[in-house]
């Protein structure tokens, strides 16, 4: 028999591992990436999504290859990236970060983007862009007062967790949830899926 197809995830997202799993699927190993996320001047959204799970990519790839280990794994990145037309809204760190974001997103629509990109066990390279359209209902001076308080949004695209508190300020979505949330997943079973790797077959045999 041949052996089982190994997957080494690019991050350390406990949102991705946690959606990873509920389609059935567990990483063999997290490689996380360290790069730049800085969007380069005049760059769109979409092609700053595709471009930071690329680049997640070959970094998590040159680690694994620094390590000598993981030799012949399938190997996944992805990137969530938020905006508001061509504006790129960051990862908070601050408050005050946090507070312009959660302003701008203020009853306007906005869309989430997902970069993913995947490497085959022979070293090629697929990538796919999923969007999503969200809105939020007008937020008032005491929903994200509390919000900010709460400290969700640390870290996240946009300022905000879609599956935490931040839920009941969206009023439509069109699209992906879990995209939102940070990994498509039918996206990405539909990714592994074309390049045989055995999401099905592990759910009927868990390990």
């Amino acid at each position: 028999m041949s052996a089982r197809p190994t997957l080494v995830l690019a991050s350390g997202s406990p949102r991705r591992l946690a959606l990873l799993a509920q389609a059935g699927i567990e990483p063999d190993a997290l490689l996380p990436a360290d790069i730049d996320e800085t969007p380069e001047r005049g760059e769109l959204p979409r092609r700053l999504a595709l471009r930071l799970a690329r680049e997640k990519l070959d970094a998590s790839d040159a680690r694994r290859r620094a390590l000598g280990a993981h030799e012949g794994a399938f190997l996944l990145a992805a990137d969530t990236v938020v905006a508001v037309g061509r504006r790129i809204l960051p990862k908070p760190d601050v408050a005050e970060e946090a507070a312009d974001c959660l302003r701008l997103l203020s009853g306007r629509a906005h869309r989430v983007y997902t970069g993913l990109a995947l490497m085959t066990p022979k070293g090629g390279v697929r990538t796919r862009l999923v969007e999503t359209r969200v809105r939020f209902k007008r937020l008032s001076r005491e929903e994200m007062d509390a919000y900010i308080a709460a400290r969700e949004w640390e870290g996240k695209a946009g300022g905000y967790a879609i599956q935490g508190l931040a839920g009941v300020f969206v009023v439509k979505l069109v699209g992906s949830y879990t995209n939102v949330v940070g990994l498509p997943l039918a996206e990405t079973v539909a990714l592994l899926g074309g390049e045989r790797f055995p999401v099905f077959q592990r759910w009927g045999n868990p390990e």
